[in-house]
């Protein structure tokens, strides 16, 4: 049995130094962490949470390891302007576990949309099962097609390629989309 490791999964995305990258609910950072090692001084990233007491410890943890280079940002993903980011800033978006939580899913997807350049890319990793309750509740996994169906009617294309599908753990899937156009 495997879980997702985000160092791994990370390494495989084709981030660059220099880029910027986005979190989104963000939680205790080890997505944050993983590509903030990977886009370097030059790059930028944003640990973006609703809970702030997780994104102290979050900051701490990215100092310690003296990565100057993340930035937490108390946002909320699901409101319009709710990541306090100028529109069109970012290069790619991480949201790793979270969708299946979020009540607006739609208001999550087009947060993303304004914020991410043209044919920036999202990466969502999400669980494909409960796991014995491990995970969230049956009732509350979003399955792949479904993700598929909320980003194609929100401006997004999936990457449609071996690229467009990672690996994420026996329990979890990865996706890949692309902006484009306007919603």
């Amino acid at each position: 049995m495997s879980f997702a490791d985000p160092e791994s999964i990370v390494a495989n995305f084709g981030l660059v130094a220099g880029q910027e990258i986005a979190d989104f609910g963000s939680g205790i950072g080890p997505y944050a962490l993983a590509c903030a090692k990977i886009v370097g001084q030059t790059g930028k990233v944003y640990a973006v949470d609703i809970q702030k007491d997780i994104l102290e410890r979050l900051k701490n943890d990215a100092q310690k390891l003296g990565l100057n280079n993340v930035e937490i940002i108390w946002g909320d993903i699901e409101s319009a302007g709710g990541v306090k980011l100028k529109d069109e800033s970012l290069d790619a978006i991480i949201l790793a576990n979270a969708l299946f939580q979020a009540e607006d899913k739609v208001g999550v997807v087009k947060e993303m949309h304004r914020l991410l350049r043209t044919r920036g890319r999202v990466f969502l990793i999400d669980w494909r099962d409960s796991f014995g309750g491990l995970g969230p509740k049956p009732t509350d996994v979003l399955v792949p097609e479904k993700a598929e169906e909320l980003f194609s009617t929100n401006g997004f294309e999936k990457i449609n390629s071996l690229a467009g599908e990672f690996s994420a753990g026996d329990h979890h899937y990865g996706l890949i989309f692309s902006k484009h156009g306007q919603i």
